[in-house]
């Protein structure tokens, strides 16, 4: 009797740097890997003071406000801007 095996996936996770041609010529290397694909690249902005990238939703709110989906919030003056944050 004969076993079904089913494909699995393993996704790898490389930093910014990582020249992909030679992560995906090794991976091709491997026993068992049957196809490799890319996924395409998410903008996303990096605070340097962290070392974090900003959340999906931060960046869905900025990409809003740059296609125009968003005009964002605007204030007359800081002491205005200081008394709607200080209502938060």
């Amino acid at each position: 009797m004969a076993t079904t095996t089913f494909p699995r996936q393993l996704i790898v996770t490389v930093d910014g740097s990582t020249n992909i041609a030679n992560v995906t010529r090794a991976i091709r290397m491997l026993r068992g890997v049957t196809d490799i694909k890319s996924a395409p690249r998410k903008p996303c902005l990096y605070d340097p003071e962290t070392g974090e990238y900003l959340n999906d939703k931060t960046m869905k709110a900025i990409e809003d406000v740059r296609s125009g989906k968003d005009k964002g919030t605007t204030y007359e003056s800081f002491e205005e801007f200081k008394k709607a944050m200080l209502a938060l």
